[in-house]
């Protein structure tokens, strides 16, 4: 069952979320080939409440195909995902009911306001938010201005700040994020930081990408893949 049913709403004026319970992704013995190569073979890890792993390596070893398939997006050849002892393939919601994703792309409609974007995935996840927490959230975003504009007329970065707000308004206890830190600015970056700082403190999980240090207070592992891991 998702979380998110009895997950309370954000909270407007803070980025501090509500404890979740404390949860467990187990990752035993993944398998996965893009073409004829082999990305990993037997990777093995898990993740306790309040962790964070980042996860290295060299451009091409591997690390947005394992998130893709830690997203359920991509299927293994072999190997086993369990979240809190269940396999995540038997769970009534799937693999996406404990977790949010954040890729390289923004997965914005151009046609929608940030508003819009952010109400319809809420919904979609079934976690609606009032429109007060929604442009609450993004006036601590820096986007208090831009709200109802069409996504299409935002720059690059001002689009990430939107997905990163649809991201902290999902509550999910599990944050899958490649590459959170492009394209935003310095003050962004800190919101952010206080953001994953919060999720951490309050028993959320994380696992992402980065080619930055990641400037979090916290737990942190990091799980770095090359040939053959």
């Amino acid at each position: 069952m998702s979380d998110a049913a009895a997950a309370p709403a954000h909270t407007p004026g803070t980025l501090t979320p509500h404890p979740f319970p404390a949860h467990c992704l187990e990752v035993d013995s993944l398998v996965l080939e893009r073409g004829e190569r082999l990305l990993f073979n037997g990777l093995t890890f898990c993740l306790d409440a309040g962790e964070l792993l980042q996860v290295a390596g060299r451009n091409g070893a591997g690390k947005t195909s394992l998130l893709r398939v830690l997203c359920g997006l991509t299927r293994p050849m072999d190997g086993d995902m369990t979240w809190d002892g269940v396999p995540v393939r038997r769970l009534d919601d799937g693999p996406g009911g404990h977790l949010a994703y954040l890729g390289h792309h923004n997965a914005l409609k151009d046609e929608l306001s940030a508003e819009e974007n952010i109400q319809s995935q809420c919904r979609l996840h079934g976690c609606p938010q009032t429109p007060e927490a929604v442009f609450s959230m993004l006036d601590e975003l820096g986007l208090g201005g831009h709200a109802d504009l069409p996504v299409k007329l935002l720059s690059q970065g001002q689009k990430r700040r939107v997905a990163l707000a649809r991201l902290l308004l999902l509550r999910r206890p599990l944050w899958i994020l490649d590459e959170p830190f492009a394209a935003l600015d310095v003050q962004v970056i800190e919101v952010l930081r206080q953001a994953l700082e919060a999720h951490l403190a309050a028993r959320g999980m994380i696992i992402l990408t980065t080619h930055q240090v990641v400037p979090v207070r916290g737990p942190q592992r990091t799980l770095t893949l090359g040939d053959g891991a």
